[in-house]
């Protein structure tokens, strides 16, 4: 059975950190559609559009009927272990600091055998469910996991290892006053995070919001104006060696699009916030969280970018600011190949409207900000790498996918 993670004792400074290194990272270009998946949580397999086979691992063609015509689908998780073994030596080096590693051959019920991950509650011979999960080097992986939930499941050492759950781990927020950003501070106080670091503008100005973050468990909250390089560089100095999952809540956001302003002042304000500010954390924190890869149970694992689902295609409505998340959505792909190489998962939350003060006017559904923080908790407890949340969002990501010309002129519509 899977152990409880007790809580880290304090860190002894003159023992070495250990060096964070990344699992074998091959894969063909065929293969790369299952890490697709596994970013989303899906699990599928190619499946033969002549003799409906499934197969694995990725083929060019169907090796039954040597059909071309392979599609993904996704596939029910149910499987037996046929076979399993512990390995205790390894030439790889990443596995060679985590071993003993537990590993077997599943047969799927969708039909395919295959060898995967085991989860340390898996009974030998017994029915166990078959998921994808990302590694640390953001490759798609199978895990056979216990058919039903366990005691402390999540606590799996090989699990956690493909996952960013967040218990016992220091987590930064990045601005408690905006509406996600508080009722994410209200989830993770009761994640079992060691402590939430709650990033507040103008500390001097006092407001319900505050009063409520002073009133939770395990919240400190620290200065922070993303504007400002040196109020960023200050807050990193003081607890970048400390931030095992940062999560970016703070959004300026105003309606209008180009030609309906009178300047660009506003528009620089939704830049120097969703954008810039995007960049400095990631120029002062991005590092130090890097380094920290593989730094024990509560190693840094994922950076969380909640964003509007208007980046992927511009809404006129609110036309600079989703310019602002378009440039701000860049940048988290350029952040994501840069810290992968410590390990860290780059987590882009994509959102509907939000129901704060700005979009009161918009007719629903909107998103609610305790849907946000109650997805992105679920995420991170997933391992995934995108989340999407609301209606609208679900919709404009089916329509993007489909034909993204087609969704352009749908939302340009007069």
């Amino acid at each position: 059975m899977a152990k409880p993670i007790a809580p880290p004792p304090r860190k002894n400074p003159q023992r070495r950190t250990r060096t964070p290194l990344l699992p074998p990272m091959h894969r063909s270009r065929l293969a790369l559609a299952m890490t697709a998946a596994a970013a989303e949580g899906k699990f599928v397999l190619q499946v033969c559009a002549t003799c409906r086979k499934p197969l694995y691992p990725p083929r060019e063609a169907c090796p039954w009927c040597l059909g071309m015509d392979l599609k993904w689908v996704e596939q029910p998780e149910g499987g037996r272990i046929l076979a399993e073994t512990t390995v205790h030596t390894s030439v790889d080096p990443y596995f060679r600091e985590r071993l003993p590693w537990r590993v077997g051959a599943v047969q799927m019920d969708c039909g395919p055998t295959a060898l995967m991950h085991l989860h340390s509650d898996c009974v030998p011979r017994g029915r166990v469910r078959v998921r994808l999960y990302l590694d640390k080097g953001g490759q798609s992986v199978l895990m056979a996991l216990p058919e039903k939930d366990t005691p402390n499941m999540l606590d799996d050492v090989q699990l956690r290892e493909l996952t960013c759950d967040p218990k016992h781990r220091r987590v930064l927020i990045t601005d408690g006053r905006s509406p996600v950003g508080l009722a994410m501070a209200a989830a993770l106080a009761d994640a079992g995070c060691s402590i939430v670091f709650v990033g507040v503008a103008e500390t001097w100005r006092r407001d319900d919001d505050l009063v409520a973050l002073e009133a939770m468990k395990h919240v400190e909250i620290m200065p922070l104006d993303l504007t400002d390089t040196v109020s960023v560089d200050e807050l990193c100095g003081e607890i970048g060696g400390k931030v095992d999952i940062l999560i970016h809540t703070a959004d300026y956001v105003r309606p209008g699009g180009v030609m309906t302003r009178p300047s660009v002042v506003t528009a620089k304000d939704e830049f120097e916030v969703n954008c810039f500010g995007l960049m400095r954390l990631a120029q002062s924190f991005g590092a130090a969280m890097a380094a920290r890869g593989a730094d024990g149970v509560n190693s840094a694992v994922a950076w969380v970018n909640v964003l509007s689902v208007f980046a992927l295609s511009n809404w006129p409505e609110f036309g600079s600011h989703s310019a602002s998340h378009a440039a701000a959505y860049s940048i988290s792909q350029c952040l994501r190949a840069e810290l992968r190489q410590g390990g860290i998962r780059v987590v882009n939350v994509l959102t509907g409207p939000v129901d704060d003060d700005w979009r009161q006017p918009l007719p629903p559904p909107k998103v609610a900000p305790e849907r946000i923080a109650k997805m992105i908790l679920g995420g991170l407890i997933r391992g995934v790498e995108e989340i999407w949340v609301g209606d609208v969002a679900a919709d404009i990501k089916e329509r993007w996918t489909a034909n993204p010309k087609v969704l352009e002129r749908e939302l340009t519509a007069i």
